[in-house]
């Protein structure tokens, strides 16, 4: 793979983290606004906002001028937050080079449009084959060297099968899979979910309560997966639950962390302004409830943490009406 040159577009942990795996195979120009960043992966080989402790790759090369780093690029990666992802795909636009592969890392939904960033990038780049890295891929754990796996998906079997090989790495595995709907969606919705865990562990929930819930919001965003063109095998794997179980179990996920929060009373704006990194779960909820009713889909654990969230019940008042639902047949919403 040392013939492609690689763009890594975002400074964030996973950003930073992709880009130290696909050094092994490929040179990479990560692009990041922050110049303070840059020079620290440049001189120090490290980024100790987002992944404090961990060494980078010493050939691995930052950047602040996106056109470095897009003019030469074979394949992009985008590392980018949902709110500004639209907004550097048109700073890159004029120095992009036709039909190079773009894949998306980011898990989250536009809020206006409600679009998966793989349909943004169509839209804003026609042209370009489109693909998404997703699974249950906890940064720092992948810096520490534990094993790992992912999901690269797009609709093209011959390009998805050689961005596999880049990839890959070590003990980072990489399997394939052309659902693009289904893969980007899981790791959308199910952020939504682990911010529901979340508030019952800050009320200090059991493992049984925690399982329950696991379960039955995957069938929640299987259920609305579907509705949008996945297939539902896709949400029994990797980007489905095998990223559930991660974000929803993880001291390190932002989306539990946010939960864990709310649950123990916290408001929203207090929390979000301690954070340094994202919790795409809580600016997704709008955009996710809106496709709930668009495709008339239940989904009653995903709506009451869009209420909290919202402001409009408090966690505890939500987590006590989830234990209240009446149950009916397994395979019914509730």
């Amino acid at each position: 793979m040392n013939e492609l040159n690689v763009a890594v577009l975002g400074g964030g942990s996973w950003g930073t983290t992709v880009a130290s795996l696909v050094t092994r195979n490929a040179p990479v120009k990560l692009w990041a606004r922050n110049p303070d960043t840059v020079a620290e992966i440049n001189t120090r080989h490290s980024n100790s906002v987002y992944l404090p402790g961990a060494t980078l790759p010493e050939k691995l090369a930052a950047t602040t001028d996106i056109g470095e780093a897009v003019r030469s690029a074979d394949v992009i990666v985008m590392g980018i937050p949902s709110h500004n992802f639209r907004t550097v795909l048109h700073e890159m636009k004029k120095h992009l080079r036709a039909w190079v592969p773009i894949v998306s890392l980011t898990k989250g939904l536009e809020l206006d449009t409600r679009m998966r960033m793989t349909q943004v990038i169509n839209e804003v780049l026609p042209g370009h084959p489109v693909g998404v890295l997703t699974g249950p891929n906890l940064a720092r754990e992948i810096m520490a060297g534990q094993a790992a796996a992912s999901v690269i998906a797009m609709e093209d079997e011959i390009i998805v099968q050689e961005l596999q090989k880049l990839f890959k790495s070590g003990l980072f595995r990489v399997y394939t899979n052309t659902d693009i709907i289904g893969c980007e969606l899981g790791g959308v919705l199910k952020n939504i979910i682990a911010i529901a865990v979340g508030m019952g562990d800050g009320q200090g929930a059991g493992d049984n309560t925690r399982a329950g819930l696991i379960t039955r919001g995957l069938a929640e965003i299987t259920r609305l997966g579907v509705a949008m063109g996945g297939r539902a095998e896709t949400f029994s794997g990797l980007a489905g639950m095998g990223d559930m179980i991660a974000t929803c179990t993880s001291p390190q996920s932002r989306n539990r962390h946010v939960g864990i929060q709310l649950g123990q009373g916290r408001d929203m704006p207090d929390i979000i302004s301690e954070m340094v990194m994202v919790a795409e779960g809580a600016k997704s909820a709008p955009a996710v409830m809106a496709l709930a009713e668009q495709y008339g889909v239940e989904m009653p654990i995903a709506r009451d943490v869009y209420r909290v969230l919202s402001g409009d019940a408090s966690a505890s008042r939500a987590f006590r009406g989830l234990l209240r639902v009446e149950a009916g047949a397994e395979s019914e919403p509730g």
